[in-house]
């Protein structure tokens, strides 16, 4: 009886090994593949993030003013020449979040470029949340001529000037 014991006991650790060596080999093919994978959808999610086409619901456009003022920009100040449109939001102005416009020829790691006509629009990662499908417009009224965002679907409302906003 104490053979057969022994017998079984030796049977179930061969069994236990030769499933160990499989489990080792099936991880040895696999992780490679799941390697790649891994590394394959993070250069596709980088890129996206990166720039996303105009025709995308969430890209911020630019009205044909907004692009044709850029372009006085540059050919009539040779300091404007090559810069972009950078459009930032911070806290403020009379409704909590105001937009700030300024031009730039920096371009940082987690800026999202819009282009159209050769005109750059850039927006940092934070500020993009709060931007996202808006719709940037260049006016010219008597007491002021500056860029602004005409439509944005994430404000809920904003002052009368358009230069602030709020958010839910």
């Amino acid at each position: 009886m104490r053979l057969r014991v022994r017998d079984i006991e030796e049977g179930k650790e061969e069994e236990d090994k030769r499933r160990r060596a499989m489990s080792r080999s099936l991880l040895r093919r696999i992780t490679p593949l799941v390697h790649g994978r891994i590394q394959r959808n993070q250069r596709l999610l980088c890129s996206a993030a990166e720039e996303l086409p105009s025709e995308s619901p969430d890209a911020v456009r630019m009205t044909e003013n907004c692009i044709r003022r850029l372009k006085q920009l540059h050919a009539k100040e040779s300091s404007a020449e090559g810069k972009m449109l950078r459009l930032s939001v911070e806290t403020g102005g009379c409704s909590g979040f105001q937009y700030v416009f300024l031009l730039d020829d920096k371009k940082n790691a987690d800026d999202r470029v819009f282009e159209k006509d050769g005109v750059k629009l850039v927006v940092d990662n934070i500020s993009y949340d709060f931007v996202k499908g808006a719709t940037i417009d260049y006016v010219e009224e008597l007491i002021r001529s500056a860029f602004l965002v005409a439509t944005n679907p994430n404000a809920v409302g904003g002052c009368s000037c358009k230069s602030s906003f709020m958010v839910n």
